[in-house]
């Protein structure tokens, strides 16, 4: 395999074996039988002959770690080489930036907070980083982040609203909603979990996937571009979420000149690219871009287009490092439901560990006792949430895994200042301009989607045995 890739997703021997303990679910799924004339005056019991299997990228989120060649060459595009070899061709390269990634630089480098905080000053110093290579903008998530919290707070009010109606069959599968912005999650309940579950996740898109969807059906519009002149990278902390892009619910036709008809033959990604710090560490990763010293690169403008910057210069958004969903949703949902302002930091109890926490309203008002009573449940595939995913900076010589997320945990906090996603001037401008309102037609379009059970044939289980 190539060596630009982590050590997480290489192999020593590359073989196109796939053990049959790893029980590959697309197995011979969509084979294709292609007729062969029998030879004269022979008889055969099968005169078909059969494609060899061929396993594309999407079909392989976190499936059991099997990487074959053809998943090589998915992931080639996917690499350093096709993001630098597009800003050769002329594209107009984007990248968005996660503030887990931010955090993972920021604590890796000891970045001084100087006037602002750690991670608006790496902010600062990777868009003249990017920009040397030719990027034409470097967009932070937090901002689109805001507006799927927001059509996440939507769609749990609406949720509830109909729970509440006399058909109790149809609201045993509206609560609890469970989230929808974590590709392992998604993946393990595709797979394992299959349709009884699927009902209840979020149809609310990822942020990365929200982002490109922002990019390439309106952003690229007021910046000039046409969304297939558009090449766009993210960065995040987390290896699904490359598998996240190159989901085929993420692939979209762009439309004809006349703008109402779709050109068939166009299809793009609304991700065409992502990168991990294991990838592009500077001078300490696999991947050297050039030798530099990031401490010592000036500091540039950032892009206010997409990013949470007041007019101080100092990032803003939602608290929690893996999204803020479920403290989010439960301050909307207690404003509008219940009429309960909270201010003030959350009080969850914690049931297992940290990474098992519940809140819960209390009121003096009279409800329904429902069976279940945990209505909103926020899901990570990592301990510890995003800060902790496989794409982060490793710790340090002598650094335990529990003091890096500790660290990254402080310097995470320092990076924003909190802000209600409601009054962001950037999200209530993307609706006044394209979606309308939350829960709208157009942000049905772009900011949801829809999840899949993945079944595993008979024919794989049986080559098992």
């Amino acid at each position: 395999m190539s060596e630009k890739f982590s050590p997480t997703l290489r192999l020593g021997d590359l073989s196109d074996f796939i053990a049959p303990s790893q029980a590959c679910v697309v197995s011979l799924k969509g084979l294709k039988a292609i007729p062969k004339k029998p030879e004269p005056q022979v008889l055969a019991a099968n005169t078909h002959q059969t494609e060899p299997v061929k396993i594309s990228l999407k079909d392989c989120l976190a499936c059991s770690g099997c990487i074959t060649s053809a998943e090589t060459v998915m992931l080639e595009k996917q690499s350093l080489d096709e993001f630098l070899s597009n800003i050769n061709k002329g594209k107009s390269v984007i990248v968005s930036l996660s503030p887990q990634s931010r955090a993972s630089l920021a604590a890796h480098f000891g970045i001084p907070p100087l006037k602002f905080s750690h991670t608006t000053q790496v902010f600062k110093k990777l868009t003249t980083f990017l920009k040397s290579l030719g990027v034409k903008a470097v967009f932070d998530t937090c901002c689109i982040r805001d507006l799927t919290l927001i059509e996440t707070c939507h769609e749990f009010i609406a949720r509830y609203k109909q729970s509440q109606a006399n058909d109790v069959e149809k609201s045993k599968s509206l609560l609890p909603m469970l989230s929808s912005s974590c590709p392992g999650w998604i993946c393990y309940a595709e797979k394992q979990l299959g349709s009884y579950i699927l009902t209840y996740i979020s149809s609310v898109k990822s942020p990365q996937q929200s982002m490109g969807a922002a990019l390439k059906h309106h952003i690229c519009q007021t910046m000039g571009f046409r969304p297939e002149e558009i090449y766009h990278v993210t960065v995040m902390p987390c290896y699904d979420k490359k598998l996240e892009a190159a989901r085929e619910d993420f692939v979209f036709q762009v439309e004809s000149n006349d703008g109402i008809h779709a050109d068939e033959s166009l299809c793009i990604p609304e991700v065409d690219c992502l990168d991990l710090w294991g990838n592009i560490r500077f001078d300490t990763g696999e991947v050297k871009l050039k030798e530099i010293d990031f401490k010592t690169l000036e500091d540039s403008p950032l892009d206010r287009q997409l990013t949470n910057l007041d007019e101080q210069g100092h990032l803003y958004g939602v608290s929690g490092s893996s999204g803020g969903y479920a403290e989010t949703v439960f301050r909307n949902a207690a404003k509008v439901l219940f009429g309960r302002e909270i201010d003030g930091p959350l009080d969850f109890r914690i049931i297992r560990n940290s990474d098992f926490r519940e809140l819960s309203l209390e009121s003096t008002v009279k409800v329904k006792t429902r069976k279940c009573d945990y209505q909103y449940v926020e899901v990570m595939a990592c301990p510890s949430g995003c800060l902790n995913g496989g794409g982060q900076i490793k710790p340090k010589a002598g650094q335990s895994p529990k003091e890096l997320i500790k660290s990254l945990e402080t310097v995470y906090m320092e990076d924003v200042l909190e802000a209600d996603p409601f009054k962001n001037p950037l999200v209530k401008r993307l609706y006044d301009e394209w979606l309308e309102y939350p829960g709208s037609e157009k942000a049905k379009r772009h900011m949801h989607t829809g999840y899949h059970p993945v079944v595993k044939s008979i024919t794989a289980q049986l080559h098992n045995w």
